[in-house]
């Protein structure tokens, strides 16, 4: 295990997709989610953490709080009966619950081995319900990783598709079914993150911890493979280190530009348009005595210019050390 995380950082990632539904909307019939006034592609936080969970646990093993985990029946496992899973002692051995006499001391030992084992609660925090004896409780643990909702950079077009499924419309018709679905030709999105190095000493966040996220954002995007989902691209992740406590700039992602020979809503491909970075090598710029590190990774289809020129991340700030993340 490697040590806790000791300054702060700031996370920026940009990722598009291309004739797809990046975060369908369940009450309005899982249309994309746009910003009536703006026309700008909205993704919430909660896609881009189930992104990352999804992919620690199915690529890289990890333990995960919350996710999916359905009984013998198939019934889906609540919070309290998950919470449950983590009742163990240091052998291993299984904790019957009647042998607690509070809630609080059943909270202790669900903190510390959900805290132990599951990689997400130390990211993300959670609420976790304890009930004993009809008696209830709760673990409720910040997060030291949040993210705002993600943003495209740019207005986008939603198309409606409609087209014939495989299967008859019902029993003795000769009609096929039809199928309905809203997907956006292309959007080009960023989210924000901070991560928070007071809250991760509640919740024991390392180093390591903090690789795994970063090789997650990326790697878990670039595979997530499903029919609405397949088009997505990693296209830059910068990571801001900061030498101060209780210090970050703030709102990286309000400091980027595109610039695109066209209608916003006409964009179909990475290569229509390119990156402005200036505002942000400006800010960084001005506090640089306050970074300590700058770690990123780019996908050489996305053109990056600082005044007007192409830019290479790695020369975003004079007299800062650069290191491009390898995964």
């Amino acid at each position: 295990m490697s040590d806790a995380i000791k300054y702060r950082s700031e996370v920026l990632f940009i990722y598009d997709v291309t004739d797809a539904n990046p975060n369908g909307d369940p009450v309005d019939e899982n249309k994309p989610r746009i910003d009536e006034e703006t026309g700008v592609n909205i993704i919430t936080d909660v896609r881009l953490k189930r992104t990352i969970r999804d992919y620690l646990h199915d690529f890289k093993g990890e333990d995960i709080f919350v996710r999916e985990i359905r009984d013998a029946n198939g019934f889906l496992q609540d919070a309290k009966l998950r919470a449950e899973d983590f009742l163990v002692g240091d052998s291993g051995e299984k904790i019957d619950k009647k042998s607690f006499k509070t809630v609080q001391e059943m909270e202790r030992v669900v903190k510390q081995n959900v805290l132990k084992n599951c990689i997400d609660v130390r990211l993300f925090g959670a609420t976790i319900p304890i009930e004993l004896d009809k008696k209830g409780g709760s673990v409720t643990l910040t997060g030291p990783t949040q993210f705002k909702l993600g943003r495209s950079l740019h207005k986008v077009d939603m198309t409606y598709i409609k087209g014939t499924g495989a299967f008859a419309s019902a029993p003795g018709k000769e009609q096929f079914t039809f199928r309905e679905e809203y997907i956006l030709p292309y959007s080009l999105i960023a989210f924000y993150g901070v991560i928070n190095e007071n809250a991760a000493k509640t919740t024991s966040l390392t180093e390591d911890d903090v690789d795994l996220l970063l090789t997650a954002i990326w790697n878990g995007t670039k595979n997530l493979i499903s029919r609405s989902k397949v088009g997505q691209m990693p296209r830059l992740l910068l990571q801001v280190i900061y030498k101060e406590n209780d210090y970050h700039l703030g709102e990286l992602d309000r400091l980027l530009k595109l610039n695109v020979d066209k209608r916003d809503e006409e964009i179909r491909d990475i290569s229509e348009l390119k990156l402005d970075i200036t505002q942000l090598a400006n800010k960084l710029e001005a506090v640089k005595e306050k970074v300590n590190e700058v770690r990123y990774k780019n996908n050489d289809r996305l053109v990056v210019t600082k005044e007007g020129s192409i830019a290479g991340i790695e020369k975003l700030i004079d007299g800062v050390r650069f290191e491009e993340l390898e995964f």
